[in-house]
């Protein structure tokens, strides 16, 4: 059996990698508007650090990334999601993709 290799996604805020089913997608959807883990569109993925959902320039990143206005109703919505989003832990990503790229090395050799 092919085992398939995730797909990673970099944080918007720290600019490190992870695996996408760990980060929280936020996209702007060209019917629906801006939605959390679903829609086609232009997308822009948050990891679990506090740092990173508390970041002063956040509002200003997700703008950019998203190319669209967010007003004040979206970053409310946003605190509430982001508190009760189901994360796993920081060492449980790390161990993921250390493993994710010891397996690329040994399959490129």
């Amino acid at each position: 059996m092919i085992k398939k290799s995730p797909v990673m996604r970099v944080c918007i805020s720290c600019r490190q990698t992870f695996d996408r089913a760990n980060l929280l997608k936020i996209t702007k959807d060209y019917e629906r508007g801006v939605t959390f883990n679903n829609g086609f569109g232009r997308s822009a993925y948050i990891c679990k650090s506090k740092n990173c959902y508390t970041d002063s320039k956040l509002k200003k990143k997700l703008q950019k990334a998203l190319k669209t206005a967010c007003d004040e109703k979206f970053f409310d919505l946003f605190k509430k999601k982001i508190t009760n989003y189901n994360w796993l832990s920081q060492r449980e990503n790390i161990i993921k993709l250390n493993s994710f790229l010891i397996r690329k090395r040994v399959n490129s050799n």
